[in-house]
Formats: C-alpha cells, structure tokens, sequence
C-alpha cells in the first residue's frame, strides 16, 4: 500500500528538513553551472528560519519525510515572489512541482492578496523553465549573475491561476 504526498504549511520544526532537503536539490543545479557556491547551498539555517517568518512557506510531505518544498513574499503592489520550489529528485517528474506551485499561488491570491507572480530560473535550468511556462508564466527579464549564470525571471497574472492552475491541480490530484 503506498502513501500519498500531502502539501501543508512548515512548521518551525521543518526548517532543518527544508534545508537538507534544499541542498540535496541544488546540487543538480550546481553541477548544470559548474558553481557550488550557489546561495541556496551556502544558506544558513538561521537564513532559512527568517524566511520561514517571512512569508508563507509550504512542504510536501511523504508521511513524515519532507520530499518537496516552495516559499514565498508578496510586496506592497500585489507582487507575489516564489522563490525555493524544490523536489526530492526521487519525486520528480511525478507533478508534485506543479501542485507546489499551485498550492503557493492558491494560498497567496486567497491570504495575501497577490495580484501577480514572479519567480526565476537559472537560463540552462530547461527543467524548471519548461515547468513554469507550463503553468502561464511567461519570461520577462533576464540579468547575468556571474559569467557562467544568467537568471531568467517570469510572471504571470493571478487571474491565472483561478482558471489553468486550478484545474491542472485538481487533474494532478486526481491522478496521485
């Protein structure tokens, strides 16, 4: 009999989790730029505690593993900023990304108001960026970091996700 994977608001006691989990998961992306001083490898736990105060932060949880996770801020213009989406890469490409993603926005469009989404993805990351685009966000900006990094920044518009997100999430539900 399997388990199925539940999406909830952290705890504090997640922080820890979270942060093993992150590092676990950039590791691909470090490897894809030859960089492994990427700030999601280097964050510290106190970091990671002060965004869970800042904003909404969602896991994913098989029983009590945490095997994905998303984060959040939404500025004073309606503007929300998902940063931190991350799978287990044993559960990847089983749609718990998108349900992550639609879980955040759901989340903040109903509890902070967010009017629009903005998230990034490093410019080789074709994984992440083929995902966003999946869900409606469309390139806005791009901004060299490095020499090897270029980030491409998305958005979309929350009228978004009451239509695409709501019903691809409930088809993801319904095939879990």
């Amino acid at each position: 009999m399997g388990m199925s994977v539940t999406i909830a608001a952290a705890t504090e006691d997640d922080a820890e989790r979270i942060l093993k989990l992150q590092y676990l998961c950039y590791q691909g992306e470090a490897e894809l730029y030859g960089d492994y001083s990427l700030a999601p490898l280097t964050q510290s736990l106190a970091d990671l505690r002060a965004e869970l105060d800042a904003g909404p932060v969602l896991v994913a949880r098989l029983g009590d593993e945490v095997v994905g996770s998303v984060r959040a801020t939404v500025d004073g213009d309606g503007t929300a900023v998902i940063s931190g989406l991350m799978v287990h890469p044993r559960m990847q490409r089983h749609g718990l990304g998108g349900r992550l993603l639609a879980a955040v926005e759901e989340r903040l469009a109903a509890e902070r108001s967010a009017r629009r989404y903005r998230l990034a993805a490093g410019h080789r990351n074709e994984g992440n960026l083929r995902l966003y685009r999946k869900w409606g966000y469309e390139p806005v900006a791009t901004e060299q970091l490095t020499r090897k990094i270029t980030l491409v920044t998305l958005e979309k518009g929350a009228a978004s996700v009451h239509g695409d997100a709501r019903q691809e999430a409930a088809a993801l539900a319904r095939s879990a």
